[in-house]
């Protein structure tokens, strides 16, 4: 009489693998023969999550994330608090995500660093939008260059709050003569996203500049970034 023969075993450390494997590695092919520019938002959100959250699938955890915060960019900028919010998101995804904004701005600032500021404007305005213009609170930060416009130092110098931020027109030209520096930048960003300048803005500025041009301090210019672009004083013809 014929008997019902069991499905052969798999062998141990042969279990089917879960489904998002395939994806990943699909994702990684066409990351490598194409470069980033291939992988869409939520597709690059979801390489940076993939050695947080490894046995998991993150397809639909990123696609929140840039539904929520509105793209790649905002999500890698976003306040910590925010993002632990996010069911799904605990530290350790966090920290991937923040790691990958700190190498933004650090290769932003690297493109500064040894050259003449003047003449490498767009790492300027790089650096500045990268390391500012999606963060949800003013701040203030200060580009001090020596005579050959290198940079010495780049000081954050005030943070606010949503829409203002406090900053003192002789401390920042003290600061100026303690380090020496013949030229300043100063940038401060706008969390609401329009980079226009304010009355406000104008008039400190040009309080600044009243006070540091008969110390021998040149104010190149001041740079408001925001996440729908920048806004340049000088570019204006308001200083």
């Amino acid at each position: 009489m014929p008997t019902d023969t069991p499905p052969p075993r798999k062998p141990p450390g042969l279990a089917e693998a879960p489904h998002y494997h395939g994806h990943r590695e699909r994702l990684r092919e066409r990351f490598r023969d194409a470069g980033a520019d291939a992988l869409s938002d939520y597709e690059l959100l979801e390489m940076v999550l993939f050695r947080a959250l490894p046995r998991r699938d993150v397809k639909p955890l990123a696609k929140s994330l840039i539904e929520k915060f509105g793209s790649f960019a905002e999500v890698i900028h976003a306040p910590t608090p925010r993002l632990l919010e996010i069911s799904g998101l605990g530290e350790s995804a966090i920290t991937e995500v923040k790691l990958i904004a700190a190498a933004a701005s650090r290769v932003a600032k690297g493109q500064l660093k040894h050259k003449t500021v003047l003449s490498s404007w767009s790492s300027v305005i790089d650096y500045c939008r990268t390391a500012m213009a999606f963060a949800d609170k003013e701040q203030f930060r200060i580009l001090f260059l020596d005579k050959r416009n290198q940079l010495i130092a780049d000081e954050l110098q005030q943070v606010g709050t949503i829409d203002h931020t406090p900053v003192y027109p002789r401390e920042v030209v003290k600061r100026a003569l303690e380090l020496s520096a013949t030229a300043i930048i100063m940038v401060h960003n706008h969390p609401s996203g329009d980079p226009t300048p304010s009355t406000a803005d104008i008039q400190m500025t040009k309080t600044i500049v009243g006070i540091a041009s008969p110390l021998g301090i040149s104010v190149h210019d001041h740079i408001i970034v925001g996440k729908n672009g920048h806004a340049s004083l000088k570019g204006l013809r308001l200083i």
